[in-house]
C-alpha cells in the first residue's frame, strides 16, 4: 500500500539517525522526518513513531561506558537520555507529543496490550503524536522486545495500521552485503520472505544498536503477515520521504499477506512467549494441520519447560521435532504431564477437577509456518 491509499503509519526511527555521532542527539535527520509528519498529518494521516535512541542520546552522560557498555550503563543511558529524545522530536512539531515506554512484558499480557492500544487510539484522535519506545532503563533481558524493528511491528500490528515504514542506515535489502560484496544490487520488492531471502541477512556492526538486517526481516514477517505492507529505506536520505509522498516505493517494499490472522491469533503468534514444548503423535499433528483441530490430551507424547493455565506453549511433532503450531493452554504443565494420552473423560477422576476437554481450544492455537520458527 502506498501514500495515497494508506490511513494510518507506523514510522521506525533507528538510533544511526536519532545521534548519527553516537553520543547526544542531531537534527541533521530527524528535522527532514519530522517535516515528512507534518506533510503525512496534513494530508489527514495518522502517524506512530517508533524511535530509538534514548540510549545514544544518554551516552555523554555516562562517562565511564566505553564501546560495550554494561547493562546498568546502557539503563543509565537511557534514563537519562530518553529526556533528550523526547526533546529533540517535540521541538519541531507545534501540535503535542505523547511519550508511551513498553516492555515486553506489558505486550505479552492481554489486558496491557488491549490498555496500549486504546491510549494509542485516543492520542491520535486528539492530534497527539505518540512517541513509542522500549523502557531500557528497567527491561531486563527477559522482558525487553529485544530491539525496535521487532517493537514497530508489533505497535503496527496493536495499532492495525496500513502501513510500518523502517528508517535505517541501509537503503533496503541487497542480494549480498553492498559493504562486503559491491556488485550487490537492491531487491525493490519481496513478495514472501523465505530463506533464501534470510540469507541475505547480516548482522550489525553498531555497538549501540541492537537490530541488524535479520531483526528488519522478522519485523517485516509480523506485519506482512498481518496484512501491513512494509518498506525498508535509508531514513537518512530526505528524498526517501518526499518520493514516498508522491506515491513511489522506497527502499525495499515487502508486500502484505493477503491471508490475515485474526488480532488474537497474531498476538499469539507473534507477541506471545512460549513457556514450554508440547510433543505429539502424528494423528494430533495431521488434526491439528490438516482438519482445523483443538489439541487434545489423547494425542500428547510428552511436555517439557514449566508454565501455567493461560500461558503458551510450542507444540511440537514429536517422530521430526518440526514446530507445528503455539497455543494458550487450559492446563498447567503439572496437570497436562498427568492427562497426557488419557481422555478427556478420566479429567477429573485423576486430576480431581475439570477445565476443559482440550488442552489448547482452536481459536487459541495458531500455525506456525517455517520462516516464523
Amino acid at each position: 500500500m502506498l501514500y495515497q491509499d494508506c490511513r494510518k503509519i507506523v514510522l521506525k526511527i533507528g538510533s544511526a539517525l536519532i545521534a548519527p555521532s553516537g553520543d547526544g542527539c542531531s537534527a541533521q535527520y530527524t528535522l527532514p522526518i519530522a517535516r515528512f509528519i507534518h506533510q503525512c498529518q496534513m494530508d489527514g494521516k495518522l502517524v506512530i513513531l517508533v524511535s530509538s535512541g534514548s540510549v545514544a542520546a544518554g551516552r555523554k552522560y555516562i562517562k565511564q561506558a566505553g564501546n560495550n557498555p554494561s547493562l546498568a550503563q546502557k539503563q543509565a543511558m537511557a534514563a537519562v537520555g530518553q529526556n533528550a529524545m523526547m526533546s529533540n522530536w517535540k521541538r519541531f512539531f507545534d501540535k503535542p507529543c505523547a511519550q508511551i515506554l513498553v516492555t515486553h512484558a506489558d505486550l505479552q499480557n492481554r489486558e496491557s496490550y488491549l490498555n496500549i492500544r486504546n491510549t494509542i487510539n485516543e492520542l491520535l484522535d486528539n492530534n497527539i503524536l505518540p512517541i513509542v519506545n522500549e523502557n531500557d532503563s528497567v527491561a531486563t533481558e527477559e522482558l525487553k522486545v529485544g530491539d525496535n524493528d521487532r517493537l514497530a511491528a508489533m505497535i503496527a500490528i496493536l495499532s492495525q495500521a496500513d502501513v510500518l515504514m523502517i528508517g535505517s542506515d541501509v537503503d533496503g535489502l541487497y542480494t549480498a552485503d553492498p559493504n562486503i560484496h559491491p556488485e550487490a544490487t537492491k531487491i525493490v520488492q519481496v513478495d514472501r520472505i523465505n530463506d533464501d531471502i534470510f540469507a541475505k541477512a547480516g548482522g550489525t556492526t553498531n555497538h549501540l544498536a541492537t537490530g541488524g538486517m535479520k531483526t528488519k526481516l522478522e519485523a517485516a514477517i509480523k506485519a506482512t503477515t498481518n496484512g501491513i505492507d512494509t518498506f525498508l529505506f535509508k531514513g537518512s536520505k530526505s528524498q526517501n520521504f518526499e518520493k514516498f509522498v508522491a506515491g513511489k516505493s522506497i527502499g525495499t517494499r515487502f508486500i502484505a499477506n493477503s491471508e490475515q490472522l485474526t488480532a488474537r491469533k497474531h498476538w499469539v503468534k507473534h507477541t506471545l512467549t512460549s513457556k514450554g514444548e508440547i510433543k505429539i503423535d502424528l494423528g494430533a499433528v495431521n488434526a491439528i494441520e490438516s482438519n482445523g483441530a483443538s489439541l487434545l490430551s489423547v494425542g500428547i507424547r510428552s511436555i517439557s519447560g514449566r508454565f501455567d493455565k493461560g500461558e503458551a506453549a510450542d507444540i511440537i511433532c514429536d517422530e521430526t521435532n518440526r514446530l507445528i503450531a503455539r497455543g494458550i493452554c487450559q492446563y498447567n504443565h503439572t496437570a497436562i504431564e498427568q492427562i497426557k494420552g488419557i481422555p478427556s473423560e478420566q479429567f477429573e477422576s485423576i486430576l480431581g477437577y475439570f477445565d476443559s476437554d482440550v488442552v489448547i481450544e482452536r481459536d487459541d492455537l495458531v500455525l506456525m509456518s517455517d520462516q516464523s520458527k
